[in-house]
């Protein structure tokens, strides 16, 4: 598990070694990838989610979070209203295109080997983590997910469990969602003064109801001197009657912490600072 550090050739022949890879894919695969924008709503709300824009991390300059609003709103734009028809397949990349400087997207942050840095389009990984989250409350199924690499921020009201986002990087590290149902699922997208708002929407009502957990959540410390994360999603499933159906494995979750263990949140150190 250790991280292997390689050179700036070795990432950029990497790099357009994949991309090509997945244009290959896109154009001569036998995916059905879904394409459809409307923008009348479907009536039956499925599963939602909200996300802040803005928080206070340790050492990221805020202009690169304000800048990560603008690439959002772009990229929104390829994607709200789009429908999954039965048997079709929403590729995140496929639908947002190459975010570069053509288009309007600017620099925001972008996570890079555990630390982060200025990139064009930097921030739409917050898009994909809130689209992995709500549709893991549907019954879509997620067919390409790619996890964290690093655990970069300590918790700090954390209200989901560790490695419950998707990692995003154009066009290799892709989320695909496919329908296996036999009704359109739509999805809608909007930003407020202070949040990303995401939502599945359908043609009936939810019959279904999911909660999402961790099980063996983990610190290890590793031979070479590195703290790794550790768990395992799972997810509960209730049938209308509010029985459980169903006890779902989601995923597993391995990543190099960036940060030291055990650190005390903020609140924490408040708490204590007072009782002195």
């Amino acid at each position: 598990m250790k991280p292997i550090k390689r050179s700036k050739l070795r990432i950029k022949l990497g790099t357009a070694y994949y991309r090509s890879r997945r244009y290959v894919e896109w154009y001569f695969g036998g995916t059905r990838f879904a394409q459809k924008q409307s923008s009348t709503v479907l009536p039956y709300k499925v599963a939602s989610h909200k996300t802040p824009l803005l928080r206070k991390l340790k050492d990221v300059d805020m202009w690169l979070q304000h800048n990560k609003i603008i690439n959002l709103k772009i990229a929104m734009k390829r994607l709200n209203g789009i429908i999954i028809q039965p048997g079709e397949t929403f590729s995140y990349w496929k639908l947002i295109g190459n975010p570069n400087r053509r288009k309007g997207y600017v620099e925001g942050m972008v996570l890079f080997y555990g630390g982060f840095k200025p990139g064009i389009g930097g921030g739409l990984c917050q898009l994909s983590n809130l689209l992995y989250w709500i549709t893991l409350h549907t019954p879509l199924q997620i067919t390409e997910r790619h996890r964290h690499s690093y655990d970069v921020f300590p918790d700090s009201g954390r209200s989901q469990p560790f490695g419950s986002g998707a990692t995003c990087a154009y066009n290799y590290l892709d989320l695909r969602i496919t329908n296996p149902t036999d009704r359109p699922y739509q999805l809608t997208l909007q930003i407020t003064d202070e949040f990303l708002i995401g939502s599945w929407n359908s043609v009936v009502p939810q019959e279904l109801t999911y909660e999402v957990y961790e099980k063996e959540h983990r610190i290890t410390q590793e031979h070479w001197g590195g703290h790794m994360r550790h768990n395992l999603l799972y997810r509960r499933v209730w049938n209308q009657q509010e029985e459980l159906i169903d006890d779902q494995y989601i995923t597993e979750n391995h990543a190099l912490m960036m940060y030291q263990p055990f650190l005390k949140s903020e609140n924490e150190v408040n708490e204590q600072q007072e009782q002195a």
